[in-house]
């Protein structure tokens, strides 16, 4: 847990785990009130399966989704690719144009897709095939005049390599990332990271971030990561996205394990629960994107939305229009052989939360 988190903590002796005076700090965002579920889209071939979806629009409005695919008879960490969707319109029909990656030398997965200026960037979870790495994750970045390609992958590949200290500890992963322009005209890309720091034999997901002045690197990693971690309490973070609206930062993630439970004051999971999105999403909001305060309810699970069998709802990614959001992506491993789902979001002009300072008060 960070520093600022312990001062919240021990500010507000309410939410503490045992307290009989525990009650709900982790609230319903109204960016997660004003939603409408949309329908489950992309499904995959006989033969493979399909996860995740990055989209966004062209200039003349045509909608493109970026995603990852998977045959039955290999396994994301080796055989996943990244493709490519088309469609006039969110309700489709959607018209696969063909691969984006796809390699034997390297597995790409979780794409997400930004625009800056006249380019398309692309960054992805890049898993370079050797002997040595084995299933070693990290970071790539590819970059495009037209979605429809050519893509040039970075030359510095893998963008952010599962490299370096962290703490004072080994950096061992890096992985599912998102891609963010600073007010400042810099550039961060935001991902899962991890060390070869053990709690309980366990390596716990955090969230760091590494900084260029150029969008094409080199990215340094900052230099007090993780900026959100509730490692002391064995607790997971996974699948962040990232943006900047209405003068704020926010970052949308998987509570994979119970943030909300910790923050609450109320039990939480046990081994015998399954790990990931099978709970609610957080959103949280900051002013610099370094500090992070108690986050809110982003957003909800798949039984929520459709009345469906509880499963994983993951890899949250906003369709902009505008400059506003429009529609919030999800992948799920759902009964449907889909992609995943996308839920309407209301007008929604972003919100206060409590800062780090403000709350510790």
């Amino acid at each position: 847990m960070n520093s600022w988190q312990k001062i919240v903590l021990s500010a507000l002796p309410c939410i503490m785990l045992g307290s009989a005076q525990a009650k709900e700090v982790v609230t319903m965002s109204e960016f997660c009130k004003d939603q409408t579920p949309g329908k489950f889209i992309l499904e995959g071939a006989d033969d493979e399966w399909t996860w995740g979806m990055a989209p966004i629009y062209d200039e003349k409005g045509k909608l493109h989704i970026f995603n990852s695919v998977i045959p039955h008879a290999g396994s994301w960490i080796r055989n996943s690719k990244v493709i490519h969707w088309t469609a006039d319109s969110i309700e489709g029909p959607y018209t696969l144009e063909g691969d984006v990656f796809s390699s034997k030398d390297a597995s790409y997965h979780n794409p997400q897709i930004s625009k800056v200026g006249d380019k398309y960037v692309m960054v992805y979870l890049l898993n370079i095939h050797s002997d040595e790495n084995g299933s070693l994750q990290e970071v790539g970045m590819a970059t495009a005049t037209s979605l429809n390609g050519p893509w040039t992958e970075n030359p510095n590949n893998p963008i952010i390599p599962a490299s370096g200290e962290m703490e004072g500890h080994q950096i061992v992963h890096t992985s599912n990332p998102t891609f963010v322009e600073t007010p400042e005209g810099k550039y961060r890309i935001y991902f899962k990271s991890m060390t070869d720091r053990q709690t309980k034999k366990m390596a716990i997901r955090e969230m760091s971030f590494a900084e260029s002045d150029s969008l094409d690197g080199p990215y340094v990693n900052y230099a007090k990561n993780p900026v959100i971690s509730y490692r002391e309490d064995l607790v997971d973070i996974e699948d962040p996205y990232v943006f900047h609206y209405e003068g704020m930062y926010y970052m949308i993630l998987e509570d994979r394990r119970g943030v909300k439970n910790l923050l609450d004051g109320a039990p939480l999971i046990t081994s015998e629960t399954k790990s990931g999105g099978y709970r609610p999403g957080l959103i949280y909001q900051s002013k610099d994107g370094v500090d992070w305060g108690i986050p809110k309810v982003g957003y909800r699970t798949n039984e929520q939305y459709f009345g469906h069998t509880l499963a994983r709802s993951e890899r949250p990614s906003i369709l902009w229009k505008d400059g506003k959001p429009e529609y919030l992506f999800l992948a799920c491993h759902d009964d449907l052989p889909s992609a995943g789902y996308y839920v309407k979001l209301g007008e929604w002009m972003g919100e206060e939360f409590a800062q780090p300072s403000e709350t510790a008060e």
